[in-house]
Formats: structure tokens, C-alpha cells, sequence
């Protein structure tokens, strides 16, 4: 599936998976072996045991991968070498000239297929119903070491990186100039596109904003000192980060510490790499019971399709391990704020939330909004909010910017 780098060339690729491995993937389903039921209430102890046997018997009987896979051939797509590793991409060009480029980002446990709903209102406004002022020529990346980026061959491939290999993609590609967007590491890898390379990024629009969240209890000296608003989020902020902290990062430090014992079970087991990741659209999205209350679940498949198919479980976690051990790493401690202009959109069920000052700290804040709904996944949960924030963001940096 993924093309052999060779040169800096651009390559084009479409998706045709054997059916030898799809029949592969239908054995492995049929023969899986299951656990014992957990005492205590579900979702305690990880995900329950009944509801993913619902979901593999919808995986292996119902989703349609081939249906999936037209879909995403629908994007032209493409591989190169850059820095020695093979980078896949889609490329989605605008039919209004005058579009602004743009680098959609995902993050993990994500995929190129959170972007399906969004790339089409991007590129084409007025075929949704938009002005043509706000059109995008789309650049959806793959993380090198994620999908059809994977695996990664060298260490190294932190997001700092990452950043750099954007800005020769975008070289490559002839753009000059150009906007990035992302969340989770998306929005990491975003961010120091503009940190790193201010004089070519013409804003930077973040879901997530890496260390901004009020990770100490906030003192009543500190809570006296903020604005009445800011006081609340404070609160909530240390609150959800205590949580997450006590309950929700089992993954980061497995994946940061020891990915390549973690990729013998995920890389075998497809029962066992959806359940690694079906675990955190629940926790992570604005839904009250199961994930497919804010993500579609073949979607969902989708994105769990595009690490087993590629076999990239133990390489995209790698970046995890990359961030603790590599140490030319950029973006763990920012050596100075960014001065690209940043926008970050906030719904509500993201774990991390934000603290405003800290933000404007380490970016050059220009937009803030807040949504009543949605959480980290905000392009597969809530298309629209996400397209019509980008667009407000950019619309307004297009009158300040000459190429």
C-alpha cells in the first residue's frame, strides 16, 4: 500500500487492497479469544466486553471497507520522500484560483479519515453553501510512522520534525505561503509549522493547545488575580487535567516508554488494536455512552482500518516515545513564543482544556471561541463548527496577507 521511497519525486497512489487481506482480517475476527467479563459498572475497568463483541461482529459482517476505500480515492493522493521517509498525502485542490493553501493535521489515535467531512466544504464553499472567499486548497498529510506514512525507519521523527517535513511538502507543492490546522498532535506539529517557519504560515488554527491547561491547583491568590471568567476555567481546567492525569494516560506512558512491546499485540490482533482505540473516542469525544454517539461508526472502522492495514500500531506510537527521548525535540519547552497568529477553537469535551493566559503566553492569540459541543475528535464530531471557525479565522488574516 505504501510506495518505496526512492527520490523527492511526487508519486501518485490509489488504494487497492488485496482482498487476500481483507479475508486475513475477516479470519483473525472469526478466531478471536475473549476475556472474562470484569465485575463493577462498564466502561471501568476499559471497554466492555459485550459491547465490542457488538462491534467486531458490525466489523466483520457489516462494515464495507471497499465502499470506504472509494471514498477516500475520491482525494487525489500522492507519496514522496522527505527527510529519507516515505510521506503520503491527499491533495485536494480548490476550483476558485485564488484559494488559500491549507495543511489539515490529525493526531492519534486519528487518521486522514477525520478529515472526510470537512475537506469538500473547505475546498468548494459554494458548493455547501458558502462564499468562495473562504476557499482552501486542502493538504491532508499522514504522520510519518501513521498509515500510509508508516512505518517510521529512523528515530528522531518527533513533531518538531514533522513541522519541518510540512514545509518542504508544502515546497514541493508549490505553496509559497499557507495556513495549518490541527488537534492533538495535529495541533503540536501545527504550531511549530508556525513557530518554525513564520515568514511562510499565514495563521494557525488549533483544536488543542499542548500545556496551556492549569496543571497545579490554582492558588486563591492566582484565582483573585484572573478575570471572573478565566476563574471558573481555571478550576475546571485543573480539575479535568487531574483526572486525566490519574485515570486517562495509560496510553501516553506505554506508547512514550515501551511502544514496540505494545506493537506485538496491536499488530497481531485486530480485536486488540480497535479496542485501543475505540477506548479513546469514548473517552475523548462529547458522547454519554459509546462513541458512536458523536462519530459514526463506520467512520470510526475507517480510522481503525487505516492502522491495521498498514500495520503502523507500534510506528505511530512512536512519536509518543520520540517526544521523552529525542533531544533536539522543539516542542516539549518552545525556546520562544510564536508570533504566527494563532486561533484556537475549543469544544467542550476535550480533555485538555486551555487556560487563555497561558496560551498567550507561548502564541500569538488573535481568535478564541468556545463551543457548547463536541470534543477532540471536532472534525468527525462537529464538521460545520470546525469549517465555519476556519474559515472566520482565515477570512480575516486573507485582508493582512500579500504573497
Amino acid at each position: 500500500m505504501t510506495a518505496s521511497p526512492a527520490d523527492s519525486g511526487i508519486r501518485p497512489l490509489r488504494l487497492a487492497v488485496p482482498q487476500r487481506v481483507l479475508d486475513d482480517l475477516h479470519d483473525r475476527l472469526d478466531r478471536a479469544r475473549w476475556p472474562d467479563r470484569p465485575p463493577g459498572p462498564d466502561w471501568a475497568h476499559g471497554v466492555p466486553l459485550d459491547y465490542l463483541r457488538d462491534l467486531v461482529r458490525y466489523w466483520r459482517h457489516d462494515y464495507d471497507w471497499r465502499a470506504a476505500e472509494a471514498q477516500l480515492n475520491q482525494w487525489p493522493q500522492f507519496t514522496t520522500t522527505i527527510d529519507r521517509q516515505n510521506v503520503h498525502f491527499a491533495r485536494v485542490r480548490s476550483p476558485e484560483p485564488d484559494a488559500t493553501a491549507l495543511i489539515l493535521t490529525h493526531g492519534w489515535p486519528g487518521s486522514i479519515a477525520e478529515f472526510l467531512d470537512v475537506v469538500g466544504p473547505l475546498t468548494d464553499p459554494v458548493a455547501h453553501g458558502g462564499d468562495p472567499g473562504d476557499a482552501f486548497h486542502v493538504v491532508v498529510p499522514s504522520i510519518p510512522g501513521f498509515g500510509l506514512s508508516g512505518p517510521t525507519t529512523e528515530a528522531g521523527w518527533e513533531a518538531g520534525r514533522v513541522a519541518d517535513a510540512w514545509a518542504e511538502l508544502m515546497t514541493r507543492l508549490g505553496h509559497d505561503r499557507f495556513g495549518v490546522q490541527g488537534g492533538d498532535w495535529g495541533a503540536a506539529i501545527s504550531r511549530e509549522v508556525g513557530r518554525a517557519h513564520p515568514g511562510r504560515v499565514i495563521g494557525v488554527h488549533l483544536t488543542l493547545l499542548p500545556g496551556a491547561q492549569q496543571a497545579t491547583e490554582p492558588t486563591e491568590q492566582e484565582l483573585r488575580e484572573l478575570p471572573a471568567g478565566e476563574r471558573d476555567r481555571a478550576l475546571r481546567s485543573w480539575r479535568r487535567w487531574q483526572a486525566f492525569s490519574a485515570e486517562g494516560t495509560g496510553y501516553f506512558h506505554q506508547q512514550a516508554t515501551r511502544p514496540q512491546t505494545l506493537a506485538y499485540g496491536l499488530t497481531d490482533s485486530p480485536v486488540g488494536q480497535l479496542a485501543w482505540i475505540v477506548e479513546k473516542f469514548r473517552e475523548w469525544t462529547d458522547c454519554r455512552q459509546v462513541p458512536e454517539e458523536a462519530v459514526d461508526r463506520d467512520r470510526l472502522l475507517t480510522n481503525v482500518m487505516l492502522y491495521w492495514l498498514t500495520g503502523t500500531a507500534g510506528s505511530s506510537a512512536r512519536i509518543y516515545y520520540e517526544r521523552l527521548h529525542t533531544t533536539s525535540g522543539r516542542v516539549a519547552a518552545p525556546a520562544e513564543p510564536s508570533t504566527a497568529p494563532t486561533a484556537l477553537a475549543l469544544f467542550p469535551a476535550e480533555p485538555q482544556i486551555p487556560m487563555r493566559r497561558n496560551a498567550e503566553r507561548t502564541e500569538n492569540l488573535v481568535r478564541w471561541t468556545e463551543f457548547d459541543r463536541g470534543g477532540h475528535f471536532a472534525a468527525m464530531e462537529e464538521p460545520d463548527l470546525l469549517v465555519g471557525d476556519v474559515r472566520a479565522f482565515f477570512r480575516g488574516l486573507r485582508a493582512e496577507d500579500v504573497e
